[in-house]
């Protein structure tokens, strides 16, 4: 994730606000073509967090979400502003399983079974979005309940839409590049054990099943992280009484 610049945030915006301004800015005379991804749901989608979007939603008058959870504007907010000039287009991404795949997981990653990801995308040019601060916020949560229709329709017909789905088929590309690495690494690991004699005792291929099992290990506590359940809990946020007008949710 640091190699590929990713912004570290502590989820408060007042921590937060200068470090996304600061790499938002970096872009501007980034060297080449990049794309920006925002989670704007700020968290991973469980049950429980759907529940405590739901009460909140109930509490502020907002749209009540089936699918989704209620759009965290701030950062959005802030990448449309600072990123208008130089941006052209913000792609609007919704993914789902269809029925009949199995979901994908980093275990069933690491045993190269592959799932089958339904993926819809709409273009918004970037000079059609409103000008000010609140209405694109507006614009942002608007968009998450067209979504939330989306997918009731995913879930009801298994499709996005009425066209033929566009099968992108197994690029090479990313084959070529795994298995370059899984060559130079099986290479150097090869010739570490050579150098090291750790294969020629007892001790050393104790030692070697020893390290293996602590990696192994590690690399099933990573899988488990991985779990969307095992996420952030849910936080509902107190509810205010509601007066007169639409409440702006940030």
């Amino acid at each position: 994730m640091w190699f590929s610049e990713y912004l570290f945030l502590e989820r408060s915006w007042v921590k937060d606000e200068n470090t996304i301004k600061a790499g938002l800015q970096r872009l501007r005379d980034y060297p080449q073509p990049f794309w920006l991804a925002l989670f704007v749901e700020g968290t991973r989608f469980t049950q429980a967090k759907l529940v405590a979007a739901q009460e909140y939603a109930t509490s502020q008058g907002l749209p009540i979400p089936r699918n989704v959870l209620i759009p965290r504007t701030k950062g959005f907010v802030s990448a449309v502003s600072h990123m208008r000039s130089f941006v052209p287009a913000i792609y609007d991404i919704t993914v789902a399983i269809p029925k009949s795949s199995p979901s994908p997981t980093m275990l069933r990653l690491f045993k190269g079974q592959s799932s089958v990801v339904h993926v819809h995308i709409k273009r918004h040019l970037m000079k059609e979005l409103p000008e000010m601060d609140e209405a694109v916020a507006q614009w942002c949560k608007d968009l998450f309940v067209e979504k939330d229709k989306l997918l009731d329709k995913h879930i009801t017909e298994d499709t996005f839409s009425d066209q033929p789905l566009q099968d992108i088929g197994r690029p090479a590309k990313p084959l070529l590049v795994v298995c370059s690495w899984a060559c130079i690494v099986g290479y150097g690991a090869l010739k570490f054990l050579q150098q090291s004699s750790l294969l020629s005792s007892w001790r050393g291929i104790a030692l070697s099943a020893f390290i293996l099992a602590i990696v192994t290990f590690l690399m099933q506590i990573l899988i488990l992280f991985t779990q969307s359940e095992r996420s952030t809990p849910a936080k509902v946020a107190a509810g205010k009484p509601r007066m007169t007008g639409r409440v702006q949710q940030q």
